[in-house]
């Protein structure tokens, strides 16, 4: 169907008499619905929807909407009439009468836009058009009062005026929500902060109490041993001095049992005390793939090594980290021990040296049977060993170690994999 307008004169002439009716029936009642207004943090889109609805009672415009707008792309934030949820997608404005208005900051009316066409489009279906900015005290354009009419109009001054009232509010409305939303983000990010640092300082307050604790236990553990080795001194040169005396058979193989302990007992209290005193560590650059390799040498010739099959698999080029080279020697002769002692003759031992981003992995696995969990977990605590001959202190120095060079060690044990330590430790780049 096809429709039929007034001529131009006629068109004239009505929109010259809507203006003059409208001027002088603009003010109070805007006044009083501004009044009427309520705006909560976190309701913003019913506050801008009531906005929207008293922008077009007061000027008898079809469609008003509030935008919100990111450079070129806009949004609407609300709309005096139910619209599709399309609408309030996302788009681009350039080329529309609302571009114009962004561009310029300033208001914008269209008596036409099939006239007018230098200012934009307007939706299809609307003709007139009356578009204020809304900007903040800082002066940046946040968005618009967009106002349509499907048949062209005039605007009178006054209601220039009162759609800029409405901006006024709802730009006041848009500003204090976002800055509510940065401050709540601010709080947010302030209190992850805080939580954070408030664990750093419960790990660091532990670690400190950890120190002390040790530093005591240190302390104490080397009195206790040194007050035991002097005895030991004294009962060691008596059983020597026995072994020249003409002892019977039985005598003497009391004697050598004695003598076993007594050697076995100084080893204890040495490693006791290694464990104990503090780990000061003489570091310097050290390439590990040397370092495995030298260690592999000293440990070939043992029984326990030399009937096992060691698979290297070492870094093609140099890995360097900084150490102190015979703590860390003491390391890596622990864990490979250990592994082929896990395991019977002839079985595999596989060691590993993988470069990781900033660090450096070294990996020990056997195929013997699988630790249980509960033993996994309490292999590296002090005097628990699994061992019949063992003092459980091996594991716990070289944690010990492996902690002092900001390190990790764990371990991990399935029934096909078997047993896996790894040890990491910071590259020196």
């Amino acid at each position: 169907m096809e429709h039929s307008y007034p001529s131009k004169a006629e068109n004239m002439e009505q929109l010259a008499n809507h203006q003059n009716s409208q001027s002088g029936r603009l003010a109070q009642p805007t006044l009083d619905y501004l009044l009427s207004l309520s705006f909560r943090q976190g309701n913003l889109q019913e506050y801008l929807n009531d906005i929207a609805r008293g922008v077009s009672k007061l000027t008898g415009m079809d469609w008003s909407v509030v935008t919100l707008n990111h450079g070129d792309i806009s949004k609407v934030l609300a709309s005096n009439i139910e619209v599709d949820e399309t609408e309030y997608e996302p788009y681009p404005i350039h080329g529309s009468v609302a571009a114009t208005v962004v561009q310029t900051g300033r208001p914008l009316t269209v008596t036409d836009s099939q006239c007018e066409t230098q200012y934009g489009e307007t939706p299809e279906g609307y003709r007139a058009y009356l578009g204020v900015p809304l900007q903040s005290p800082a002066g940046k354009t946040l968005g618009t009062v967009c106002c349509f009419h499907k048949q062209p109009r005039t605007f009178a001054p006054e209601e220039v005026k009162c759609v800029e009232l409405f901006a006024e509010r709802a730009t006041t409305a848009i500003d204090n929500f976002q800055m509510y939303q940065q401050q709540l983000k601010f709080n947010e990010r302030l209190e992850a902060e805080v939580a954070k640092r408030t664990e750093e300082l419960k790990v660091a307050q532990a670690q400190l109490i950890e120190k002390e604790r040790l530093a005591a236990i240190g302390e104490f553990t080397s009195m206790i041993v040194h007050e035991i080795r002097n005895p030991l001194t004294t009962v060691r040169m008596g059983l020597h001095a026995l072994q020249s005396s003409d002892l019977t058979e039985r005598d003497r193989a009391r004697l050598g049992m004695a003598l076993t302990e007594e050697g076995r007992l100084k080893q204890l209290l040495d490693e006791i005390l290694q464990y104990a005193k503090p780990q000061v560590l003489e570091t310097t650059r050290c390439d590990l793939n040397q370092l495995i390799k030298e260690t592999i040498e000293t440990l070939s010739p043992q029984p326990d090594i030399a009937n096992r099959v060691l698979q290297v698999n070492l870094a093609e080029t140099p890995v360097y980290v900084a150490c102190d080279r015979d703590k860390l020697k003491q390391v890596v002769i622990n864990l490979i021990s250990n592994a082929c002692e896990a395991i019977t003759p002839g079985d595999d031992v596989k060691i590993t040296l993988t470069p990781i981003e900033q660090r450096t992995r070294l990996t020990v696995q056997n195929g013997g049977a699988p630790i249980p969990p509960d033993i996994l977990a309490r292999l590296t605590e002090p005097f628990f060993s699994t061992k019949s001959s063992g003092n459980g202190l091996g594991l716990a120095i070289v944690k010990r170690i492996i902690d002092a060079h900001q390190g990790s060690l764990t371990f991990a044990s399935t029934p096909t994999a078997g047993t896996t330590a790894t040890m990491e430790l910071p590259l020196d780049t």
